[in-house]
């Protein structure tokens, strides 16, 4: 039977320490900024009728708002939040 105590979390390697880190330096709204971009440069190729490359980078907005939510998490949290915490 699982105990209903929380199982420690193994700390993160080296390598998503070293993401983290780098990551961690990007201003979040780099990201936001970034997704506005996109949804512009994809209505701009809308009507410029290049409706395949319009979909190509619309596409790219969500990726960018995903990936400022996790530089938000990683700010926030950390990888080792929860060993630093203890």
């Amino acid at each position: 039977m699982p105990s209903s105590a929380a199982s420690p979390t193994p700390p993160e390697g080296p390598m998503a320490k070293s993401i983290e880190q780098q990551t961690a330096k990007i201003p979040s709204d780099w990201f936001l900024w970034a997704a506005v971009g996109s949804i512009a440069a994809s209505a701009f190729l809308q009507v410029s009728r290049k409706q395949h490359a319009s979909t190509f980078v619309g596409q790219w907005a969500p990726t960018f708002l995903i990936l400022g939510l996790y530089n938000k998490l990683v700010k926030q949290l950390g990888s080792d939040h929860a060993r630093h915490a203890a």
